[in-house]
């Protein structure tokens, strides 16, 4: 019973999942045109810059 609660808990939903499937390498076996890899591809540098933005902002709220 508690396990299971536990992995309720850490459960990431769609939105986590998401973070998970843009940077992973593609599944060979799944078709996918120019369209869908540019827009992975500048999902990947979107969410990448925004880490960065908030670990710049914490660095410079605590020093």
């Amino acid at each position: 019973m508690a396990n299971n609660r536990l992995k309720e808990f850490f459960q990431l939903g769609e939105l986590g999942n998401y973070f998970f499937r843009v940077f992973q390498k593609p599944d060979p076996n799944k078709k996918s045109n120019f369209n869908l890899r540019m827009m992975h591809g500048i999902n990947k540098i979107s969410i990448l810059m925004f880490l960065a933005a908030i670990i710049i902002w914490i660095v410079k709220r605590v020093l």
